[in-house]
């Protein structure tokens, strides 16, 4: 997939989520093998104003791998100066979030508000665009619509081409939505059909596995997926797409050692590029995320979650990790059973 003058190998991004996307869960993802990663939405005031929490948020990724900054805004001499500090750091793309459902995003009329102000969002396109290097392509996030009375995702993606987008990304729910209900495939498509072949439509939303990687390309006729909720904790379904895209066997899925293993890796990257105040937060969702679906998650997501200690939550996932690692395969399953059944 060509974004400008881009490419992307493998047709597969990282959705920038807040509070998820920092530069650990980038490179972990990264290096399982996603095509690009973008980072938290940030705020372009914020980032103008040199709000300091905000701009260590903007952070390149590790070994000159490419990456995407995401900006929300509604004010031209932010959005620009914004826009002109994620290339200052490298930023090989930056994205207009004008999809995000939050309500404090909406009441300051930025995020999916501007889809109800498509000329106004057509603008910020193109103050980005001058404000950043030819060569690095400005692109759109935004959903089917603002409710189901105004699902103007075509229309609204055809305007933001037209003022210089070089992709477009939808997420399938309206902002009335938020992440209820399921995506609706069917306007992607719309939208694909709508906006001339050479700009890339990527379709975001519910994508978990590599069932549902197909099943949207298949049906929406993308040309990339965007996967947000379905990475948390499995960086192991780019891996799976990475192969599949360079026409070898997926691996399926990870093992219990494999599991522990990325969680290891994350944990290294916590350390390394995380503050030390901000460092606990960060390993528990890490264990929250890395121990989903096993026998036991809950227990230690309770334990973890009442740890201040950033070792000893560490502590209770290697010893969590451990344990599984080393009980049969048969009583592993006999226990996730009885837990899904719950208190008898």
């Amino acid at each position: 997939m060509r974004i400008g003058p881009l490419s992307v190998d493998v047709p597969v991004l990282l959705a920038p989520m807040a509070a998820v996307t920092d530069l650990p869960f980038r490179t972990v993802c990264e290096e399982m093998g996603v095509g690009l990663t973008i980072t938290e939405f940030l705020s372009a005031h914020a980032l103008s104003a040199g709000a300091q929490k905000t701009v260590d948020k903007m952070t390149p990724s590790l070994y000159g791998r490419r990456f995407g900054v995401q900006i929300f805004g509604r004010e031209h001499e932010s959005m620009a100066r914004a826009a002109e500090m994620a290339v200052s750091i490298g930023a090989s793309l930056v994205d207009i979030n004008m999809g995000c459902p939050a309500k404090k995003v909406v009441a300051g009329e930025c995020g999916s508000a501007l889809m109800k102000e498509p000329e106004l969002a057509q603008e910020l396109v193109r103050t980005i665009k001058r404000a950043v290097p030819h060569d690095v392509p400005v692109t759109v996030k935004h959903r089917a619509g603002w409710d189901d009375r105004h699902r103007n995702a075509a229309e609204f993606a055809c305007a933001m081409v037209e003022a210089g987008a070089a992709m477009i990304t939808v997420h399938g729910r309206t902002r009335s939505q938020g992440f209820s209900g399921k995506s609706d495939l069917g306007i992607i498509a719309r939208v694909r059909e709508a906006v001339p072949a050479a700009i890339p439509v990527v379709g975001n939303g519910d994508v978990v596995d590599v069932e549902g990687y197909w099943r949207m390309r298949g049906e929406t006729g993308c040309d990339a997926v965007m996967i947000g909720r379905g990475a948390m904790g499995n960086p192991f379904l780019f891996r799976s797409l990475r192969a599949l895209a360079e026409g070898e066997p997926d691996p399926g899925a990870p093992t219990l050692e494999e599991r522990a293993c990325a969680f290891a890796r994350h944990v290294e990257l916590i350390h390394a590029h995380t503050e030390p105040k901000r460092q606990a937060t960060e390993l528990r969702k890490a264990c929250a995320w890395y121990a989903k679906g096993l026998p036991g998650a809950n227990a230690l997501r309770q334990t973890v979650w009442a740890l201040t200690d950033a070792e000893k939550i560490v502590q209770s996932a290697r010893s969590f990790f451990a344990g599984l690692c080393a009980r049969p395969l048969t009583d592993m399953r006999a226990t996730q059973l009885m837990e899904r059944a719950g208190p008898t």
